[in-house]
């Protein structure tokens, strides 16, 4: 790579949201504030149903690992957003740059993915309910949450390995906070046509593929509900997929808005917004989507409260 405009050779240039330093501390105290809850509102949901027997069961574990997946999310991007937002700096690394795109693809995939299985628990327990057990075993769970890992990598890593075979011109600038693969697409000199041909592929296949399990999922669990004859059991089996309905229906909100904004306008600051309403506002909601919705859930993280005080009273008394 050639020498960049302010930046060392092999450096990128993340624009972020704006060139305004007093702005700055602003910003900083707002996306620090979604990130404590986003990361503190997914340790809970984690630490809550691993420590209620109750809730070891298939739809838990999923979301379990859904938790994990939003935390391991948000932190690809936010903290060196944060960084350069607090030192007024704007240079990332190429080695930075590359992990960014790979972890950042992975965990959305696995997202993705871990609401498609999500969504296929939802289906077996709403149509065929005395099955449910047997064919959601721990065995099948742990596959599929294996499975869902080991795709998400190996994509991930298809995806970043193709992009060192680029060279970069002098500009060096990235129109976003984070190493968006589109993005640092549009900085190569050399042909990306390997780049672009693989990453609408991986699209298709990591994207569009679980979107249509979900969907397929969805519309024979409505038609199973639509035959209950009780307005009770109808709701009683909607209420059991509602919060995972409404997470769904965030994510691929927000990520079709991510979409059609960078294609029907050329404004990078409508493409920054709808960017923070993927990366950062779904993965904040989902926990208190899952708890305000769910009574087990609610219950279980006022158990995890009580212990926690308990705890803290314990050691206020040992020291005293």
């Amino acid at each position: 790579m050639e020498r960049g405009n302010q930046t060392r050779v092999g450096n990128f240039l993340l624009l972020g949201f704006t060139e305004e330093s007093e702005l700055q501390p602003l910003l900083f105290g707002l996306f620090l504030s979604m990130y404590m809850v986003t990361f503190i509102g997914n340790l809970l949901i984690i630490l809550a149903i691993s420590s209620d027997p109750h809730l070891h069961m298939p739809m838990y574990f999923f979301l379990s690992n859904l938790s994990f997946a939003d935390i391991c999310f948000t932190s690809t991007t936010i903290p060196k957003m944060l960084v350069n937002l607090q030192t007024q700096s704007k240079v990332i690394t190429c080695a930075g740059c590359l992990s960014q795109i790979y972890f950042f693809i992975m965990f959305g995939c696995l997202d993705n993915l871990l609401l498609t299985v999500m969504a296929y628990d939802r289906f077996v327990a709403i149509c065929h309910p005395l099955h449910y057990m047997v064919i959601m075993n721990p065995r099948l769970c742990g596959l599929l949450v294996l499975g869902s890992w080991c795709i998400s990598v190996m994509g991930s890593l298809l995806e970043t390995l193709i992009v060192l075979r680029l060279s970069f011109c002098t500009s060096m600038e990235i129109s976003h906070f984070f190493c968006d693969l589109p993005e640092v697409l549009k900085l190569a000199c050399s042909d990306t046509l390997v780049n672009n041909t693989t990453m609408y592929f991986m699209t298709i296949v990591l994207g569009v593929f679980p979107l249509s399990g979900i969907l397929f999922s969805y519309a024979r669990i409505f038609s199973s509900i639509l035959r209950i004859s009780s307005a009770g059991g109808k709701y009683k089996a909607f209420s059991t997929c509602g919060s995972h309905l409404s997470v769904v229906s965030l994510f691929y909100g927000t990520g079709l808005g991510v979409y059609f904004s960078s294609a029907v306008t050329s404004s990078s600051r409508i493409t920054l917004v709808a960017s923070v309403m993927y990366t950062m506002v779904t993965p904040m909601l989902n926990p208190f989507i899952y708890s305000l919705r769910n009574r087990d859930m609610k219950g279980a993280l006022g158990t995890l409260l009580i212990r926690a005080v308990a705890v803290r009273d314990d050691a206020v008394k040992g020291l005293s």
